[in-house]
C-alpha cells in the first residue's frame, strides 16, 4: 500500500513539473525575439530647369558636439554580497533550513542545511524536489517560488527560510 501511495505521489509530482516547465517555456516573451518591421521611404527627385541666378553661397555647416555616453551603470543586485543562514522552517515530516550564497548582488546558490530526510517518502521526494526549488531560486532571483506538486510542505517552509536569508542580505 506504501509503494502504491508513493508511486501516484511521485507520478502526480513529475506530470505537475512537467506542465509547469512546458507552461514557463512557451509563455516565455523573451522566446521568441521579434523583429520590428523595416520601413522604407521613397524619395523621388525631378529635374527641373534652373534660371541663370548665381549659385548660392553654402549655408555653413552647424557645429555638431557628441553627447557624452552615459556612464555604464555599475551592474549591482538587490543583495549584499555573502552567505546567509535562513530560519528553520517546520516542514511536516522535518525542518528545512537553507542557506543563500549572495554574489555580484544576485543570488548564486542556494544550500539545504537541514530537510526531511528520517522517511524513506521524504528522502525520495525531498531528493527531486530540492533542486527543483534551487534552480527556480536562481531563475526568479528571490524566496517567491512555485510550490513543487508532491512537495507542497517543503516548497512553503524553503520559501519561509530563503525569504529569511535574503532579509538579512
Amino acid at each position: 500500500m506504501k509503494k502504491f501511495l508513493l508511486s501516484i505521489v511521485v507520478i502526480a509530482g513529475s506530470v505537475g513539473y512537467a506542465l509547469y516547465s512546458s507552461s514557463n517555456a512557451s509563455a516565455s516573451p523573451a522566446a521568441a525575439p521579434t523583429a520590428a518591421p523595416s520601413q522604407t521611404t521613397n524619395i523621388s527627385i525631378e529635374n527641373t530647369p534652373t534660371t541663370s541666378a548665381p549659385p548660392a553661397q553654402p549655408a555653413p555647416s552647424p557645429t555638431v558636439t557628441p553627447s557624452p555616453a552615459p556612464a555604464p551603470a555599475a551592474s549591482q543586485g538587490q543583495y549584499k554580497d555573502g552567505t546567509y543562514t535562513g530560519s528553520v522552517a517546520n516542514a511536516y515530516y522535518g525542518n528545512v533550513q537553507v542557506e543563500a550564497v549572495i554574489s555580484g548582488g544576485k543570488i548564486a546558490d542556494v544550500k539545504f542545511l537541514q530537510y526531511p530526510n528520517t522517511h524513506m517518502t521524504s528522502v525520495y521526494i525531498n531528493s527531486q524536489a530540492m533542486p527543483m526549488l534551487t534552480e527556480e531560486a536562481l531563475q526568479v532571483q528571490s524566496a517567491n517560488v512555485n510550490t513543487i506538486s508532491g512537495a507542497s510542505e517543503t516548497s512553503r517552509a524553503f520559501r519561509e527560510s530563503l525569504a529569511n536569508a535574503l532579509a538579512k542580505a
